[in-house]
């Protein structure tokens, strides 16, 4: 007999065993079926996932447009960048020992690794019939033409061997460069490949550059190729930085920023956010030999007037007024001029056989206005002189005895005589009985004088004044810049015959009245404004 009860238990079990079976089955279907990645992503659990879902932040409108900019105006002036190899002669010690880096402003990238300013000692000179020894440099360049022009520093290619500058563009292509001209005076140089269809650069308005404005740096800087960097125009007109380091004569207008640039960069674009070109990439203020902060571009107004002359006939036929100047540093210097703010260009001599002194302008005079333009320092006085050739007539609004006044004139070539002859004496009649005067301090000022003797009117080449005798450390006059030995022949615009004349024009002013003193020194000509003191005690 059956038992019935064993059977309906067994039917129980039945229908579990099945879907057990068909649950393995399928098991073994989807591990042989699904790779690894697929188990992972059905079984992995939340303490193996890594990074999160979605990006902290969203990016606004305004700021997706700033930095899309930023990455449409890499892309297009990357290719107007180009990296330049040079092989050039080697002037004094060995690769192997490098001058160290003891200079503030350096220039970066010249032919030398060290921007090109290796000093010839004297050492390592090679014998004769002995070949000269070998070093390699690299900087950049910024294309200029279609079919080839390139504009780089002058310290980057100068002393290069023949066929020992290379060139390469953005796309990888290598070409020898013809050195069509240089311009120590700006550090600039123009170089030539034989190449067609290039992507020249866009050259900006310099009018427009604005203190604070995005700009970029593109450039090869330590070996890295179409590096691109940003900051903002930090500053623009700097001079004063003793740059170009080997020329005769330097023209100082710079743009500053603070986009990073490193040796390697010289030559190279700095741009401005439409991809305009705004300066060529020169020097770094460093006490490293890298970047710590400032960099120093050439501005493209200046770099444009060098480098047509330089295609014309690879030589810049620059003009010149013929003065020495200064700018305008205080209000004490203001005041002494009769002027309401410090600004201008103020002469401080005026060249023999110069144009300045053919169109009458005299020393002490301040150029206010170039054809119209303000002037409110030396370099920009300098920064405007250059962009004309010899030749061309500019217009000159200049401040002088407390009027301002114009003056046309025609600039001359640079001739080296007439900057080496010796300046014109100094007129203004006999002087009066300074050879029965005793010396005098003038204590509130914190110098002393006394009369001059032949011997000091013919050293010093002037025929009237009084000799600055003795200059009081950290008195005002120190502080101003006074220094002993030099000849007072005016002060206050008055011719000085005598003691007694310097003494009646100091005692007839008020105190915080401010004078003018016309100082000669045996090498050059000086104005110091002084201010009326307090009386001691």
């Amino acid at each position: 007999m059956f038992n019935l009860k064993g059977v309906k238990m067994n039917k129980q079990f039945l229908k579990p065993a099945l879907f057990l079976s068909v649950g393995v089955i399928l098991g073994v279907f989807l591990v042989s079926s699904f790779d690894s990645s697929m188990l992972n992503s059905l079984f992995a659990s939340e303490k193996n996932r890594i990074g999160a879902e979605s990006a902290p932040v969203t990016m606004n409108s305004q700021m997706k447009i700033i930095n899309d900019s930023f990455v449409a105006v890499s892309d297009a002036v990357l290719p107007t960048v180009v990296s330049i190899n040079v092989e050039s002669e080697m002037k004094g010690g060995t690769m192997n020992s490098p001058r160290g880096l003891d200079e503030f402003f350096k220039y970066f990238g010249g032919p030398n690794g060290n921007g090109g300013n290796e000093e010839d000692d004297g050492e390592n000179k090679p014998q004769k019939n002995e070949r000269k020894p070998r070093q390699r440099g690299a900087g950049s360049g910024v294309i200029i033409s279609k079919d080839g022009y390139i504009v780089t520093n002058n310290h980057v290619v100068e002393n290069a061997v023949e066929d020992g500058i290379k060139v390469i563009t953005s796309d990888k292509k290598e070409y020898t460069a013809k050195l069509i001209g240089t311009d120590p005076s700006t550090d600039l140089a123009v170089l030539k490949i034989d190449a067609e269809n290039l992507q020249p650069a866009h050259f900006g308005d310099i009018n427009t550059v604005r203190v604070g404005e995005f700009a970029i740096a593109v450039g090869n800087p330590l070996g890295l190729n179409s590096t691109v960097t940003s900051g903002i125009v930090s500053a623009i007109g700097r001079g004063r930085l003793g740059l170009p380091k080997k020329a005769e004569f330097s023209v100082e207008y710079y743009i500053q920023t603070d986009a990073a640039i490193n040796p390697g960069n010289s030559g190279g674009g700095l741009f401005d956010l439409n991809g305009s070109l705004i300066g060529i990439n020169t020097a770094i203020a460093t006490e490293t030999g890298t970047y710590i902060g400032y960099g120093f571009a050439i501005p493209v107004d200046l770099a444009k007037s060098v480098i047509l002359d330089l295609i014309d006939d690879g030589k810049v036929d620059r003009g010149f007024i013929g003065v020495k100047i200064t700018s305008i540093k205080d209000e004490v210097e203001a005041k002494s001029l009769g002027l309401d703010s410090p600004k201008g260009a103020w002469i401080q001599e005026v060249m023999p056989k110069s144009a300045a002194k053919e169109a009458g302008i005299e020393n002490g005079d301040v150029i206010l206005k170039v054809d119209g333009k303000v002037i409110r320092t030396s370099e920009e006085l300098q920064s405007q002189i250059v962009l004309h050739r010899a030749g061309d007539k500019v217009k000159l609004s200049i401040w002088r005895d407390g009027k301002e006044i114009e003056k046309i004139v025609k600039l001359k070539s640079n001739n080296k005589d007439d900057d080496k002859a010796s300046n014109e004496a100094l007129t203004g009649g006999e002087p009066n009985d300074n050879k029965k005067e005793d010396p005098v301090k003038f204590e509130d000022f914190g110098f002393s004088v006394k009369p001059l003797d032949s011997k000091t009117k013919e050293d010093f080449d002037v025929s009237n004044g009084v000799l600055i005798s003795e200059v009081k450390q950290y008195s005002h006059v120190f502080e101003r810049g006074l220094v002993r030995g030099g000849v007072i022949f005016k002060a206050d615009r008055k011719e000085i015959r005598s003691i007694r004349e310097l003494k009646d024009i100091l005692n007839s002013k008020k105190v915080g009245e401010a004078i003018l003193l016309h100082i000669k020194y045996k090498d050059n000509i000086r104005m110091i404004a002084i201010e009326v003191p307090k009386k001691q005690g």
